[in-house]
Order: structure tokens, then sequence, then C-alpha cells
């Protein structure tokens, strides 16, 4: 059997441990459209969590927003994705497959794996034609075009709207930002390499409005926080870099674009967008909407169109970001030990209670520290196995600390704290556990 690809071992893990699922996979599955399970769902809550204190928690001049996945249709239409969010599209007539006509070299050849599309002898490509991205439903009883709406394909948009709302009743200034974390759609041609690039999505997006003219500098300030961010989340500085959009890249209302970019096993790709948007889109919205948009500021007492810093992470590529670069293998003792090596603060489980032996009064000593715990803290119980054999399966799922009740502790009170990454120990007092686990998540913040 050959070997696993890295992305493999990965996927094979999340499934295994309760990371992520396909979707209604006793059916067969869904294309490209994904469950997280019991320590998926956590861990990509931890890291939402850590994003919104980072900005609205840990700020004043951002505050937080949920708009809602259906909108009025002629958001759309004003943003231009109704005319323009569309992608290239070509079919192969042969095998009847779909790809984008701008991504043929990151594609594979159903009918031949190690040829692009339209490099096998049988391939037979259309012409491109342009595809809307966006889903299309349709609101109230009868399906006609008036009641046509879409599913959001970004959140921003529903800052946009919202930004005159959010700035009378928070009474903010300018410079200040609004942030949202919530679902997207995107009807994407080829979705792939797991939870990268799905169909249904979620978003982090902060939208900084700021006086036309200090746009440049806030844009540049914004560079350095985010990257600052996910450098403090754990991640590889050296699997981390900036692209920088050239004319032929450039989306039509940014006067400039990076993206932060991390090395996967398939590639560099985006995982973060931070983009001067200028007054693009209030503009289109006053115009299409005929509300006035423009901020008084009346110390200056002058009127203007705020330009728009825009920061735009997706929560499921930093999720699987986080995935990719805590997973590694080391040999001990002969034996491959997997250890998802997950920064302490973003970690589904921060520690698990193991009673040594299941007499001698270890159980019921673990489990009164185990209850003392999980309110506090997302801890797990485990007495399955070989004591070797629990602490494979706590690295496994990243667990920074494994704390051990065995025979001392009945007679002194006692545990043994297991480090995951140097798997060296120490041993505290039973009633110092939870002090001991605050100290150590709170320095790792």
């Amino acid at each position: 059997m050959a070997d696993q690809s890295p992305m493999d071992k990965i996927v094979s893990l999340a499934k295994r441990r309760g990371f992520v699922f396909q979707s209604s996979e006793v059916y067969g599955g869904l294309g490209s459209v994904w469950d997280y399970g019991p320590l998926g769902v956590a861990l990509k809550r931890n890291i939402k969590d850590r994003w919104w204190t980072s900005l609205v928690q840990a700020r004043d001049d951002i505050e937080g927003l949920d708009a809602a996945i259906l909108m009025h249709p002629k958001v759309w239409e004003a943003s231009g994705h109704v005319s323009g969010f569309t992608d290239p599209l070509v079919d192969c007539r042969t095998c009847k497959a779909r790809f984008r006509a701008d991504k043929l070299d990151d594609a594979r050849c159903p009918q031949k794996p190690s040829k692009v599309p339209g490099a096998h002898t049988t391939c037979e490509l259309t012409e491109p034609r342009s595809f809307n991205l966006m889903f299309r439903t349709f609101m109230g009883p009868m399906e006609e075009t008036a009641s046509v709406v879409y599913l959001r394909p970004e959140t921003a948009q529903g800052i946009y709207v919202n930004y005159q709302n959010v700035l009378t009743s928070s009474r903010q200034k300018v410079p200040f930002g609004i942030a949202q974390i919530g679902k997207a759609f995107r009807n994407e041609i080829t979705p792939g390499n797991f939870i990268f690039r799905t169909r249904e999505f979620e978003q982090m997006e902060m939208q900084f409005f700021v006086k036309p003219g200090t746009d440049e500098e806030w844009f540049e300030q914004w560079r350095t926080i985010r990257m600052d961010w996910h450098h403090a989340l754990g991640l590889n500085p050296a699997k981390l870099r900036w692209h920088e959009h050239g004319d032929g890249e450039l989306a039509h209302y940014a006067k400039a674009a990076y993206d932060i970019e991390y090395e996967f096993p398939f590639g560099w790709q985006e995982i973060e967008g931070i983009h001067n948007r200028t007054d693009f889109d209030l503009g289109r919205h006053q115009e299409a909407s005929g509300r006035k948009l423009e901020y008084f500021d009346q110390a200056a007492n002058e009127r203007y169109l705020p330009y728009v810093v825009e920061t735009s992470a997706g929560a499921d590529r930093v999720t699987l970001t986080t995935m990719v670069d805590a997973y590694r293998e080391e040999d001990v003792d002969g034996e491959v030990r997997v250890v998802m090596g997950f920064h302490p603060q973003v970690a589904p489980v921060k520690a698990a209670v193991l009673p040594l032996m299941k007499k001698d009064g270890h159980p019921e000593l673990a489990r009164e520290l185990y209850r003392s715990l999980r309110a506090r803290f997302a801890v797990d119980y485990d007495d399955g196995g070989a004591i070797g054999r629990r602490y494979r399966r706590q690295d496994e799922i990243g667990t920074p600390w494994c704390i051990t009740i065995d025979g001392e502790t009945a007679a002194d009170r006692s545990v043994t704290i297991r480090h995951r990454d140097s798997m060296l120990q120490d041993r505290i007092g039973l009633d110092h556990v939870a002090v001991w686990l605050t100290e150590r998540l709170e320095a790792s913040s």
C-alpha cells in the first residue's frame, strides 16, 4: 500500500478523532460540504473567539455585527455580484467534468489524474464561459422572478448596508470598524483540498472606515496587526508570507490588496486578505439606495464618504491551517508518535484526567478532579486502556496536559502532569491543579 500524503493523514485523523466528517456521509456524501465533529467545532470556535476578542473586545474602535444571510436582491446588484461575481468555466465533453478555466493547472483530469484537464488525448474542452458563483433561491410561496433572493457570497455587504446604523447607535467616530463572523456560500466550480475551498464556509471579516487620505497608513497598520495575529496563533512564521496583488489580480474595487499565504502540502494558498476598498462599496450603495452614507466630521466641519480597509479571513481555512501546522510525527523508541501541537489557547481539550487504574480509589479521585475542572476548562476523562495508549490518544487530539491519578494521590493528594510537547512530568498538589492550568493558559495567551 502506497504511503499516505500529508493531507491524507490529516483527513484520516480528522475523521478518526472527530474533527471533521463528510456531510451526509450515510448517503454517500455531498461534494465539498463538511460537518465539524466534537473536537472540530471546539477548535474552530476557539479560533473564532480569539479573533473576536482581539478585534472587538480588546479595542474600543471596533463594533460587532451579525447581519442576516438573506438580503434584499438590490444589495447584490449594487455591489456588482449579480453581473460580475463570476468565474470562467469550461466543460470536458468527454468526461462531463467541469473546471475553472483559469485554474486548469491546479486541476486533475478524471480520466488521467497525472495530467491536467485538456492534456489527455481524449480531452475535449469547451470554450470558457462565465459562471455566476451565487446560490439563488426564492422567498415566499411562488418561484417567480420577483421573489428571487441570494445566499450571500460574502459577509462584507451586510456591514456596508448597516454602516450608518452602527455608526449612529454606537456613537462611534471615524476611524472605526465593524466586525462580523458568519456563513457565506459560493457555488465553486472546483472546490477541494478538504475544508480549504468549500461551497459553504464561514468568514471572519472586519471593515475599517477611515478618512480618505489616511487609508494608506491604516492599510499598513492592519497588515501588521493581522500578520501578528497569525503568529500569536502559534503558526510557523517560516510558512507564512505576503502576496501582493498585481495589476492583473487587483479587484476592480481595490486600491491595494495583500494576501497572507500559508505553505500547505498542496502549495502556498491564501488564508486572509487585507484590502483597501476605497469608497467603492459605500458609494455604490449610496447611489443605488438613494440614502446619504457620508460621514460628517463636526470638528473639521466637513463631509466625506469614508474609505474602507478590509481584513477578511476564512474561519475554515484558518482552522485547516492550524491543523496542518500542528501535525507532526515523532519517533519514540522505534514507534511513531502522532502529535497535534496546537497552541494551548485554541486546543479543543486543555487537559485530560487519567486514573492510572480502575481500582484502589483512582476512579473516584479522578472523577472528583474532573468534575471540579470541567466548570472552568475544556477537559476530558479517559480510563480506557493502558496509560501509554491514553497518552497517545490525547497527543493525537492536541491536549497540552495529561493529569494522572496514581497510587500516591490518595496518600499525599498529589498528581502527575505530563506535558504533551516535551513528555516531561511535574508532580503537584491535587488542590493546586486548577491554579496550575490557569497560570499556564494565561502565560500562553
